[in-house]
């Protein structure tokens, strides 16, 4: 049975909560109390008080029924308690008890049991640390979490107890609504918090770390709830593993892995992915505090010509752009600086002005006036074993808020190392809206996933219409699939509108019947179902220029493929023209998987595909615009787009052949298990597919 809305709100906003245990119990209590304005109460029949609060010897004799429970029984206690506590109408319980799911079969047999018991009730876990609510204190935590109390702030919600815990004590002054360790997700899971924190108004962002998703289609949901309601969401996705297709023989299963497809669900839903905790933390404080910016236009200061090349160097690694300033912002700025100023971005301000309260709020208005998207000055902050006095340099940061403030800009304040921003100037900071950044490479990554987060979330909304998600259905695992040879594969797409080279099918016999017909030069391959990777046996032979060297490849493809594949006999032959003035090569294909669905890849091609894995994974149903994107984010689209006085392709007939593929993969999706076209030719005005492998299961076309 499902948790209940109502039970899952009462767990989260409790009125009262119980402890349920012994000593975990008991000091999880006694650190609520502390925190919690509301009655709480402990439940063990052998004390009479836990952790300082009353207790009872059983559910029953609770003064009512808890909106919360933090439940710390040893697991054959669990369940019963369970039952009790559904008897009488609790809200929710986060079940810190161990011993289920992640033991293996006994253990789920065991967490099913738990799952009957529970009913409605909400239940967080189990094998969980709990939750905490720093909006009111509510603390059903087994570890110190500390004395915050926020009014708004990031949620963490996450499969993992420790990481969350250790983020509570961060020293970031990162300002937190919520934690959730989700445990085994038995009843609740990441989406089902995701789905009910976007529309409390204490929550100004969300932090996920996830190993799977249990339900894709309500992730999405909420995710695109979360984008309407502009509270942004940040993942620090871990594994990453080779998608298990039915039939990984394609180019494309190499390369469509499980985490290309969580990759491709963010992109498409707007959430942002980070690499580690830290980053994670920066960047939801900054996008609580500052808000997401709405390009990549950044100006950015520093007090150093050596902080002025780091920045410029991260900001173009980054993708952040630094437009130089305007002749009347230089103007203005000339007559502002010292001499030994250069006026750029970054901006170097120099020693001199440092400290100044007369001229550096002009100094940072003149530039960020000047069509910025976002501002960042680069300030450390020495601790009072080397300078006392720190006025100086607060005084820089406090023009630079100024002229955030007055100019409605997001902003942060960059240190280089991470320890060098005391607490008491990141909590000045945040209090006026601008943003403490820790450490020049942690900082900067963090405002450019900032940016990315609002520059895609503008792309996504500028149609006018809501983003949409669904699961293409494909393929069972356990149905028997086939190769189908290439000769008929191209057929099948050439029907749907895809180009294919000019071609005969013909056998060894009749070879002599058309070589004085072919418009030369030519290709020769094998047809045959058993070999998917041609070339690897021989099986193909380019460049072909009149009936000998045709008569000759077909001999010498069979006397290849006889010795590195002697099981197969090679009786057809598909003869076609060769494609000329080729500017690149991509691959496009499609995967499947039981979870996500279709998925359409698309990659630089030829040889390319498993040397550079230049590639990005869509999933299915997709749009122009987004193959377009994807195109075009390609290292090879460099070859398309005229590199080295090469005539420049224009991508729309590439787009049209994509989305035709698309439809292809969407009308055959129960029975398309992968495909791959590769290489898919490019020149200036035509894509042709050249080589085609298609692998279905169990049904024709």
């Amino acid at each position: 049975m499902a948790a209940s809305p109502e039970n899952l709100q009462r767990l989260l906003n409790p009125r009262h909560i119980a402890f349920i245990g012994g000593s975990d119990a008991a000091f999880s209590a006694q650190q609520c109390a502390r925190h919690f304005d509301g009655p709480v109460w402990g439940v063990n029949p052998k004390r009479k008080s836990l952790g300082g609060v009353p207790c009872f010897p059983t559910v029953a004799d609770l003064p009512e029924a808890p909106d919360a429970v933090f439940l710390a029984t040893p697991r054959k206690a669990a369940t019963d308690m369970l039952r009790q506590l559904n008897r009488v109408g609790a809200g929710g319980v986060a079940c810190f008890t161990a011993g289920y799911g992640e033991l293996g079969e006994s253990g789920r047999q065991a967490e099913k049991e738990l799952v009957e018991a529970a009913g409605n009730l909400a239940l967080v876990g189990p094998n969980c640390y709990g939750l905490i609510n720093y909006t009111n204190g509510a603390t059903l935590w087994p570890f110190g979490a500390g004395d915050m109390r926020c009014e708004k702030g990031i949620a963490l919600i996450m499969q993992s107890g420790m990481i969350p815990a250790n983020m509570t004590m961060n020293q970031r002054s990162v300002p937190i609504s919520y934690v959730i360790s989700a445990g085994n997700q038995a009843v609740l899971a990441i989406e089902d918090y995701v789905d009910v924190l976007v529309d409390d108004p204490h929550v100004t962002a969300i932090g996920l770390y996830i190993e799977g998703i249990k339900n894709i289609e309500k992730f999405a949901d909420a995710a695109i709830k979360a984008l309407h309601a502009e509270k942004p969401i940040i993942v620090l996705k871990a594994g990453s593993s080779k998608l298990a297709s039915q039939l990984a023989v394609s180019h494309t299963g190499s390369l469509a892995g499980l985490d290309q497809a969580y990759q491709a669900l963010f992109h498409q839903l707007g959430i942002i992915r980070v690499d580690a905790p830290m980053e994670m933390m920066e960047t939801l404080k900054f996008l609580s505090v500052s808000g997401a910016p709405v390009g990549r236009k950044i100006a950015a200061f520093t007090c150093s010509g050596g902080e002025a090349a780091l920045v410029a160097d991260y900001c173009e690694k980054l993708g952040l752009e630094l437009p130089q300033p305007t002749d009347a912002a230089r103007k203005d700025l000339t007559d502002l600086l010292p001499d030994i100023a250069t006026v750029s971005n970054p901006l170097d301000y120099t020693t001199p002005l440092w400290g100044n309260t007369e001229i550096m709020p002009k100094v940072f208005q003149t530039l960020i006036a000047d069509g910025f998207d976002a501002a960042l000055v680069i300030q450390d902050f020495p601790p009072s074993h080397i300078h006392e006095d720190n006025t100086p340099y607060r005084n820089d940061a406090r023009s630079f808020i100024q002229a955030c403030n007055l100019l409605d800009i997001p902003g942060a304040v960059c240190s280089d190392l991470p320890e060098n921003i005391d607490r008491e100037s990141r909590e000045m900071m945040i209090a006026k809206g601008i943003t403490p950044l820790q450490g020049i490479d942690c900082g900067l990554q963090a405002l450019s996933n900032a940016c990315r987060y609002g520059v895609n979330r503008e792309q996504i909304f500028k149609c006018g219409k809501s983003p949409g998600f669904s699961v293409i259905r494909v393929p069972g695992a356990n149905r028997k699939t086939s190769i189908v040879d290439e000769w008929l594969g191209k057929q099948r797409l050439a029907r749907c509108g895809v180009e294919i080279p000019s071609g005969h099918l013909v056998d060894a016999i009749s070879i002599d019947d058309i070589v004085d017909r072919l418009s030369y030069p030519v290709v020769v391959k094998a047809v045959t179902s058993e070999l998917p990777h041609k070339s690897e046996a021989g099986a193909v032979i380019t460049g072909l220029h009149n009936a000998a060297a045709v008569k000759a490849a077909v001999a010498a493809i069979q006397d290849s493929v006889s010795q590195i594949k002697p099981r197969i006999k090679v009786e057809n032959f598909l003869i076609e023209s060769m494609v000329e003035d080729v500017i690149a090569e991509l691959m496009v294909g499609i995967s499947t998987d039981p979870q996500f669905g279709q998925m359409l890849v698309i990659a630089s091609g030829g040889i390319l595909v498993e040397l550079i894995r230049d590639s990005i994974t869509l999933l299915l149903p997709t749009s122009d615009e987004k193959i377009g994107n994807a195109i075009r984010s390609l290292k090879c689209f460099q070859l398309l787009d005229g590199f080295r006085g090469k005539p420049k392709v224009d991508i729309e007939p590439i787009v049209d052949t994509i989305r035709l593929v698309a439809s292809f993969a969407e009308t055959h999706c129960d029975s398309l298990v992968e495909m791959d076209i590769n290489p898919l030719l490019v020149t200036r005005e035509k894509c042709i597919a050249a080589d085609v492998m298609i692998c279905e299961a169990g049904a024709e076309y």
